[in-house]
């Protein structure tokens, strides 16, 4: 069926048996996979013909008007919805007027006359952009169905090449971040199957994720009606070759072929409406020929189906792309203790359960690969990568009950929604674990640094006792072992700035190696886990104590305002202290608004010394951002950009200072949280001595508020370590990537942002780098930006997010963990980049979360809601010490709450009241 008449070089017609499974940029995806699917032993699809992407090429080509109306699509606002329709309408229009050459029309007539002139076809879009792994673009361009005769067929040949420019292909192309003229037309021509049932088969739950369930949607006639979604389908549940679940749907139309072409809708005979479309040994039969499919395709797969007397039909196959990627095994030499084998339960072995990283580390955002790959190798405990996001493996720690008990109580204290996540999974069958008498499953120590090694690697500690004596089981320590890790911490970082600047090549590899060791140490110090612990279970201590003897809620809250030495506090206020340096120079504030709106403004700081008070401006902005330039959003990825490389992110958080605050701020609103914290500590204590046993108590209670001063603050200062080695880690690789670009090995410095640790020192030492490879990890990534990572995750792929059980909530309010006493209600201001931030006085902050880069911004609101986090995160300990009503862990926040509604905190009870 190859000819090429058309135009000498060119392939314009091929026969499905004649298309490779590389071939998608000439028969598209769909083309593509059919034709492997054809030769698929076992897999019967319809016979069929691609008419190719160069035939379409040349067709556009031979219209020049499309390539003008293109160039203005591309200027279109993506926003303006009227625009776009009518220039995409007027691109279909001049691609069909353009017809087909005779040549290219001989050609695929003469291909239906092989198949059979009289016979019925399928004529489907194949689009380039299509059927992809990280984008499916499903129902995006068109497919008739019925179509007979060569002249209809040749026209609907034109209308699918249309289709690539309606209006919902060319929306979706732009979400996607595909450019209209990189993406190609083919056409796939298959011989209608007149099937007596059709459907869909997804062979993961497409809801779940759970690869180990599959779902069959099943109706009579033609798929069309049920694809469209004009009848509802019979749906099967399929998991382990048994159908454990159905639902019979009345069906009361299909959808069916006419002798001359064209479809009609009919009545289905009543006796057959509550029938089902399949039975259970088809259904299995199906989900086995589908699980064939996806092996050989090596990932979930979303396929249409016919069934006809002589059996199934395969009429499509495409990637599932919504579903959460199934985490990977941890590379290389595994950190920390390594695990026991878990138990098994019934025939197979317990699935893998895994806790996201991202929900502590309050950065659930896509990772690039030498962020996360960098962060397994300075990790505390094995960390498993998926969709560009690390999970912990907490498998043979629910295995044993002791360390179960553990983790459920440190997993519920850091978030409600991981544990309730975990005892779902836990209620399984397949979850069976064993009894009493089980041994212990790896190791229950302490988690160090829990923001940086994850709690859930380790059982960690259990949380405030249960009862007993006022003094019983929390850590006190020495204040003055704070100064002394500053110290240490401090004289770690200047030795590796000192050391890495000498390195380059393999040898800089060799370094890191043991400077990876030495950020560990640092982290795992017994002397830092005493203090971190001394100031949390302090916490823990007032808040059970003081809410049994004095009925305060979250008490200690109160009590760590203003609280010393908390660096991630510190950084906000000191940016008030740039804004007192600023306001009174009305030239440097109109230029700085200039920068605020300019997106290639990082240049801004040598423009400020031409300035009246510029160059006081510009001192106080670069002594800020040498004490906290290394710090971004999202600062655990590597590769984000840090201030320091782009200051001018500050520039709207220091203009924000500017009108929202007068001189002095920063020193008065610390010493009113200091003063307010001291008169609740009088208070406290005033009234304990009332209580019987009073002057034990009132002992007890000022020994545990003297420990939470003491080390609440240094609660933040082991990440701040992390980040200020993090920065010279990248300093560093940069320019090592920059002498690779120099050389000629790769293109671009940031491209080794797409390659993980070990690829970047296998380049440094080859000299070489496999730009395919770069290409097909930025694809990856920018479909992992649109996922949404869970809060638990199985080795079965099941995401479970979890849910508040709680009968306090009043309704129509949104649930969510009080980490801030207090209740305010004010003008709800979504936020989703740090950079979008506008703030007027008594605002609420709501967003998806917050790290330490945030805490500058909370200085301006008057509460805050995010949906991640948990009682002792960053944004948590933050608001504390500012006085801020604050609900973390409100799923869904930035949907269900309207920027711009009047919204009531309530930080006290945990929940969030939408008011209008």
């Amino acid at each position: 069926m190859r000819d090429t008449r058309f135009d000498e070089g060119c392939e314009t017609v091929l026969g499905l048996g004649e298309v490779g499974e590389d071939q998608a940029g000439l028969v598209g995806g769909k083309g593509a996979h059919l034709g492997a699917l054809s030769r698929l032993d076992g897999v019967r699809v319809p016979d069929g013909f691609c008419v190719t992407t160069d035939a379409f090429r040349q067709v556009v080509e031979r219209a020049p008007e499309v390539d003008a109306l293109l160039d203005r699509l591309a200027g279109a606002d993506p926003d303006d919805r009227q625009a776009v329709r009518a220039l995409s309408a007027e691109v279909r229009r001049a691609v069909e007027e353009a017809g087909i050459p005779d040549g290219l029309a001989a050609e695929i007539t003469g291909a239906v006359a092989r198949l059979g002139e009289s016979a019925a076809y399928a004529v489907r879009s194949s689009a380039t952009a299509e059927d992809l792994p990280t984008a499916s673009f499903a129902g995006q361009q068109d497919t008739y169905l019925n179509v007979v005769g060569p002249a209809a067929v040749l026209r609907h040949v034109s209308r699918c090449w249309a289709s690539l420019f309606t209006e919902r292909a060319v929306i979706y192309r732009r979400r996607n971040g595909i450019d209209d003229r990189t993406v190609r037309m083919a056409v796939v021509v298959q011989r209608m199957v007149l099937p007596d049932a059709s459907g869909v088969l997804f062979t993961a739950d497409p809801v779940t994720g759970n690869r180990r369930t599959a779902t069959v949607d099943a109706g009579f006639g033609l798929g069309e009606a049920l694809v469209s979604g004009l009848v509802n389908p019979d749906v099967f549940t399929v998991r382990d070759d048994a159908v454990v679940a159905r639902t019979i749907a009345v069906k009361q139309r299909a959808l069916h072929a006419l002798p001359g072409g064209g479809t009609r809708e009919v009545t289905v005979e009543p006796r057959q409406r509550e029938r089902p479309a399949l039975t259970d040994a088809q259904v299995v039969e199906l989900v086995r020929l589908g699980r064939r499919i996806e092996a050989h395709f090596g990932c979930p797969q979303d396929i249409e189906w016919c069934l006809t007397d002589d059996g199934f039909r395969i009429v499509q196959s495409r990637p599932i792309t919504t579903l959460f990627p199934v985490p990977g095994p941890v590379p290389g030499p595994v950190p920390g203790p390594v695990p026991g084998p878990v138990p098994e339960a019934g025939e197979g072995p317990i699935p893998s359960v895994y806790v996201s990283v991202g929900h502590q580390q309050m950065m659930t955002d896509a990772m690039k690969p030498l962020g996360w790959s960098m962060w397994q190798r300075t990790a505390m405990v094995p960390m498993h990568e998926a969709g560009g996001r690390l999970f912990v493996d907490v498998t043979p720690r629910l295995a044993s009950p002791a360390s179960r008990a553990a983790l459920l109580d440190v997993m519920g204290k850091g978030d409600p929604l991981v544990r309730d996540a975990l005892e779902t999974v836990l209620e399984r069958d397949e979850f069976e674990l064993p009894g009493p008498d089980a041994g212990h499953a790896g190791d229950t120590d302490h988690a160090g640094d829990a923001d940086h090694a994850g709690d859930a690697g380790r059982a960690g500690p259990a949380g405030p006792p249960a009862g007993g004596a006022p003094e019983a089981s929390v850590t006190e320590a020495d204040p003055a072992i704070v100064a002394e890790l500053v110290e240490r911490s401090e004289t770690s970082v200047a030795a590796l700035e000192r050391d890495i600047r000498t390195k380059s090549g393999p040898e800089l590899f060799d370094f890191l190696a043991e400077a990876f060791e030495e950020h560990k140490r640092v982290l795992s110090d017994p002397l830092s886990i005493r203090a971190i612990m001394a100031g949390m279970e302090a916490t823990w201590w007032l808040n059970e104590k003081l809410g049994e003897w004095l009925g305060e809620k979250n008490a200690a809250d109160a009590l760590t305002l203003s609280a010393p030495g908390n660096i991630t506090s510190e950084m906000g206020l000191d940016l008030l202290d740039v804004a007192d340096a600023i306001r009174p120079h009305p030239e440097v504030v109109a230029f700085l608004t200039d920068v605020q709106d300019d997106a290639h403004g990082d240049g801004f700081l040598d423009g400020l010394v031409k300035l009246p008070g510029g160059s006081v401006a510009r001192e106080a902005i670069e002594t800020y951002l040498r004490r906290y330039g290394m710090r971004c959003v999202a600062e655990i990825d590597i590769t984000r950009p840090r201030w320091s490389e782009r200051p001018a992110t500050l520039v709207p958080l220091i203009l924000d200072n500017v009108r929202n605050f007068g001189p002095g701020a920063a020193e008065r609103r610390f010493e009113q949280g200091r003063l307010r914290a001291l008169r609740t500590e009088q208070d406290v204590l005033t009234r304990l001595r009332d209580l019987p046993d009073g002057e034990r108590k009132a002992d007890a209670t000022k020994r545990m508020i003297d420990q939470v001063r003491a080390f609440a603050g240094y609660r933040e200062y082991p990440k701040y370590g992390i980040v200020c080695r993090y920065f010279l880690y990248k300093q560093a690789l940069l320019e090592e990537a920059g002498r690779l670009v120099g050389d000629g090995v790769l293109a671009d410095r940031e491209d080794v942002f797409h390659l993980t640790f070990q690829e970047f020192e296998d380049v440094v030492r080859s000299r070489r780098a496999d730009p395919r490879l770069i290409a097909r990890r930025k694809e990856a990534f920018r479909s992992y930006e649109a996922l949404t990572p869970p809060r638990v995750l199985t080795s079965d792929g099941e995401a479970v997010n979890g849910a508040y059980r709680r009968d306090d909530v009043p309704e129509g309010a949104l649930a969510g963990l009080a980490v801030s006493t207090g209740s305010v209600e004010g003008r709800a201001r979504v936020i989703l980049d740090l950079a979008d931030a506008e703030l007027e006085e008594g605002d609420i902050l709501v967003t998806r979360f917050t790290d330490p880069s945030w805490s500058p911004l909370f200085l301006g609101v008057a509460g805050l809601v995010t949906e991640v986090g948990g009682l002792m995160t960053h944004g948590a300990v933050i608001a504390r010490e500012y006085g801020l009503p604050a609900v973390v862990g409100v799923d869904q926040a930035t949907r269900l709450i309207r920027d711009g509604q009047r919204i009531r905190v309530h930080g006290t009870d945990g929940y969030v009241e939408i008011l209008g």
